[in-house]
């Protein structure tokens, strides 16, 4: 996978790119980029094989994913993970699709954040065409501006957007910094964010 610098640009997204990008959530063909992504995470893991020297088994956990489409849900109804042959320890690679153990698929949570912005009619059209009850939004909004910056992904990678973003306008002011069009945008921000998606992450010192 390209490790180039991915973000470019500043201010928030446009409505024109969130607009593309809650599409998105409609198009199959993207979906499907995010599982490539995700096989190809998973493929380094498994090369890398365990500490202890043991093979690596695929053992992948089952998830229930919401906010998926129903043509490619059966592709979506586990996240990749391996266990060792010999000392039975678990190793999972990081993911695009999945963030943490939310049940909604990581693209939504990033998508519905952009657009909430408290109970208004944005906010409930959002909620109602993913079944994403209001109070969800909002706490998702709260771990963005609250915890999100308290992550050592976000302590250590924050340098590197300048000027800062602003707490209270994540996720769309992070989005915004990508370069691209708005589906590369996308791609590039759940890739910024998969070290979130395990426990322990090792991340470079320098900012």
């Amino acid at each position: 996978m390209n490790k180039r610098t991915l973000w470019g640009s500043l201010g928030l997204p446009s409505l024109e790119t969130i607009q593309v990008c809650h599409a998105l959530l409609l198009d199959p063909r993207f979906f499907r980029l995010l599982l490539r992504i995700d096989e190809e995470l998973a493929a380094e893991v498994h090369a890398g094989g365990c500490e202890c020297g043991g093979v690596l088994h695929r053992a992948n956990y089952p998830r229930k994913p919401r906010a998926c489409l129903n043509e490619v849900r059966a592709d979506f109804a586990s996240r990749l993970s391996f266990c060792c042959a010999d000392c039975r320890k678990r190793k999972t690679s990081t993911s695009v699709r999945f963030l943490g153990r939310r049940v909604y698929l990581a693209l939504a949570v990033v998508l519905c954040s952009a657009r909430h912005a408290g109970q208004n009619t944005a906010a409930a059209r959002v909620s109602t065409s993913l079944d994403v009850p209001v109070r969800t939004l909002e706490r998702w909004r709260r771990w963005w501006a609250e915890q999100f910056p308290l992550t050592q992904l976000w302590q250590t990678c924050c340098a590197r957007f300048m000027p800062p973003v602003a707490s209270d306008l994540f996720p769309g002011g992070l989005l915004e910094r990508f370069v691209g069009d708005a589906a590369e945008q996308l791609m590039r921000l759940l890739v910024f964010l998969s070290p979130l998606t395990v426990k322990a992450i090792t991340l470079p010192e320098g900012r």
